[in-house]
């Protein structure tokens, strides 16, 4: 019955994340934590797991039309955010075993909040937009490297693929177009993702059940659901879209996370 309640829950998410070209995991953490009832300590790592099981899923789907070719006048960037944010993951398990369970709880919330306002201020802003950067490799790196940094912790502390993190910041300080966004944030996510799971295994952090009741059944739903939701792009504007999605992310994160640290 648990299977099943996971693999339903992460239809409905995943097609919404799909929509606007994410997987979802945001949306998870709630779930996780509210209806599954999962501590924030245990939610996190099965989340991380989830997400690597869309991002290969995805990688997969789309091996036939990826081309790396797009993404060549940008490797100096998604180098400099794959390094950072590898290294910001290694950083942020740690953080997360040692942080006390009142303070995760609280650290998750603002964490969830400001990815909430985050796609509401991303639904307003101009599409085709230039790019904020100037082009200089250095000032490409460095700003990597910084952006990196906040994308492996946020991956590390909530569990998830960092593209509602890594696509806008291509899009809008790179100038790329969505969909090299897109493909970028896969190369870019998995080693994050990765390591993320490897520090939490070494932790001890999954046990087999969770990993069949609910890893796998999520897993699934998510890649049935974020297949669904791209096909389903276009119906509903992008816009609008974000900005629900956004209000629903503020009120859930809140809703739960406020219960547990309040």
């Amino acid at each position: 019955m648990g299977a099943v309640k996971a693999f339903g829950m992460a239809i409905p998410l995943a097609i919404l994340g799909g929509l606007i070209g994410l997987g979802g995991a945001e949306f998870r953490l709630p779930v996780l934590v509210g209806p599954l009832r999962y501590s924030p300590r245990q939610a996190v790592p099965l989340n991380l797991a989830v997400s690597i099981i869309t991002i290969a899923a995805t990688l997969v789907i789309r091996s036939r039309t990826l081309s790396f070719t797009p993404l060549t006048p940008y490797t100096p960037a998604i180098l400099a955010l794959i390094t950072a944010a590898v290294m910001a993951a290694w950083a942020g398990t740690t953080l997360f075993s040692r942080l006390s369970d009142a303070r995760l709880e609280r650290l998750i919330l603002v964490l969830l909040l400001v990815v909430g306002v985050a796609l509401i201020v991303e639904g307003f802003l101009p599409g085709g937009a230039p790019a904020l950067l100037p082009g200089s490799s250095v000032v490409w790196i460095v700003a990597g490297v910084l952006f990196g940094l906040g994308i492996g912790l946020v991956s590390s502390l909530l569990g998830v693929a960092g593209g509602e993190v890594i696509i806008p910041t291509l899009v809008f300080a790179y100038g790329a177009d969505i969909k090299t966004a897109g493909s970028a944030s896969l190369l870019i996510s998995l080693p994050t993702v990765a390591v993320g799971i490897v520090r939490y295994a070494r932790q001890r952090a999954y046990v087999s059940r969770d990993l069949t009741v609910t890893v796998a059944p999520m897993g699934l739903g998510s890649v049935v659901g974020a297949v669904m939701g791209g096909l389903l792009v276009g119906s509903v504007p992008a816009a609008l879209l974000k900005f629900g999605l956004g209000v629903i992310l503020i009120f859930s994160a809140w809703r739960t996370f406020r219960r547990l640290s309040g």
